[in-house]
């Protein structure tokens, strides 16, 4: 994917400087006498976000940017690409910022321009030196946030899966996708989930890397437009409800990655592409499904459809002998009511394997908070008829009650995490446009590098 917020190597560029309040006055030595006193006269103290542009002979002759106080994130720089001049072309003068200003910049240029043509035309920012691995975080992420904000009309199952068929080919992968009566037998309750809809539901399967590696399976949730099914959500409900297969993308990201980056593991890509839709066929409340696991499972709500994908995706995993099982979804509306919109909720019966991933999202800015998969609830899930429901009876700790449904599914022992995501910024802020979000992408991916890629972390 082209970052068009990125200037070629040999642009012509203007410098920008980026200055906390402690560097200040080291700034205006360095600065032409007539720059200083503008900063002066204009009452600039480096606070964050504040930018000045700066006069020269010929218009501009650069710009300073204030960091603030306290820790430099990427969001310091993420409005630079639309508050600069559009279309003017910079670089990071010395003593420059690290790869966070680069990875800010890039994801703070993205629009959604597929059926509607940006208002401008971004600043664009010559990469530092070191800023590569940042630039393939904020690739991944314009294509995660590409497929999420994609209207469910232009992106069902058929294209969902096409697009992890496009990210194998991109990198030499192997992919094969189940439809029909291979999909009805291998992942039955996945398939209950999307028979109603026009646009059958499939199972993509990536595989990469060199046999004898240790396996890392990732399991998204795709469903590519949830109508609650016949228990019908709400008008209001199903507005974002295009967001619905955001887990699914966020894997997509971290897939294309490990790839790029090239680390010493086996991935298994799994992603459940389905729509919860309404007919005639549709699956209905009190009915029995199978699944791959061979349990049986209640259907306590219709609208609880991405456990039951998920569900067999991690059955399909665990057969493997994975060395790690990671799923992201969005799950549960009960995650956001305790977490908000920009925490994903994580849930794993594995302290190291927590701590691993809770250092990774404060390494790449891109935090999760774990929650307990609390056992004393587990018998809320108790069904008369089947092994088990899909929902509780109660109205509380949904998102914990979503977190043990799925680990039925994962065999005693194996490491595993669940993330329940938002996937999703309701307004704009600095590198976070309104619409679809990569978020746990960077975490997900930091804490599979610390484990196998060579850099030692907690949970290795």
């Amino acid at each position: 994917m082209t970052l068009d917020c990125l200037a070629a190597p040999d642009a012509a560029t203007l410098p920008l400087h980026c200055v906390a309040p402690a560097d200040l006055a080291a700034l205006r030595a360095r600065l032409a006498p007539e720059a200083a006193g503008f900063l002066d006269a204009s009452g600039f103290a480096a606070r964050a976000q504040d930018l000045r542009l700066l006069p020269g002979g010929t218009g501009i002759a650069g710009a300073v940017l204030g960091l603030g106080e306290g820790e430099v994130t990427p969001w310091a720089f993420g409005g630079l690409s639309q508050a600069l001049p559009s279309g003017s072309a910079w670089h990071l003068a010395d003593p420059a910022p690290g790869p966070e200003a680069a990875l800010g910049w890039c994801l703070g240029a993205y629009r959604y321009s597929r059926f509607k043509a940006p208002g401008r035309a971004p600043a664009q920012l010559r990469p530092p030196a070191g800023a590569g691995r940042a630039l393939q975080a904020a690739e991944a992420a314009w294509r995660v946030r590409d497929l999420i904000n994609a209207p469910a009309n232009h992106l069902g199952p058929a294209e969902l899966a096409q697009a992890v068929q496009d990210l194998a080919t991109m990198h030499g992968a192997r992919c094969r996708i189940l439809d029909g009566v291979a999909l009805q037998e291998g992942f039955p309750a996945l398939a209950a989930v999307g028979q109603a809809s026009i646009r059958a539901p499939r199972v993509a399967m990536l595989e990469w890397g060199a046999p004898g590696a240790p396996l890392v399976a990732l399991c998204g949730k795709g469903v590519c437009f949830d109508s609650g099914g016949l228990d019908l959500k709400p008008a209001s409900g199903m507005l974002r409800m295009k967001k619905d297969m955001g887990g699914a993308a966020i894997l997509l990201g971290v897939a294309e990655m490990v790839m790029r980056a090239g680390l010493p593991v086996r991935l298994l890509l799994l992603v459940g592409a389905v729509e919860n839709a309404v007919a005639g066929n549709a699956f209905r409340p009190g009915d029995v499904l199978r699944t791959r696991a061979g349990l049986t499972v209640e259907v306590g709500n219709t609208d609880a459809e991405g456990r039951l994908v998920l569900a067999d995706l991690l059955a399909f995993a665990a057969e493997h002998d994975p060395a790690l099982i990671l799923d992201a979804a969005t799950l549960t509306g009960a995650a956001r009511t305790a977490l908000g919109p920009d925490l994903p909720a994580l849930f794993t019966p594995q302290d190291s394997l927590a701590a691993t991933l809770l250092e990774a999202g404060e390494q790449g800015h891109d935090p999760v908070w774990r929650l307990p998969l609390h056992a004393g609830y587990d018998a809320w899930l108790d069904s008369a008829v089947a092994d088990i429901n899909n929902v509780s009876t109660r109205t509380m700790a949904g998102a914990i009650i979503g977190g043990l449904f799925l680990r039925r599914f994962v065999p005693t022992g194996t490491a595993w995490a669940h993330m329940d995501v938002y996937a999703w910024n309701d307004g704009s802020r600095p590198g976070r446009p309104e619409g679809g979000e990569a978020q746990g992408m960077r975490a997900i991916f930091g804490a599979i590098e610390n484990m196998f890629g060579g850099r030692p972390g907690p949970g290795r």
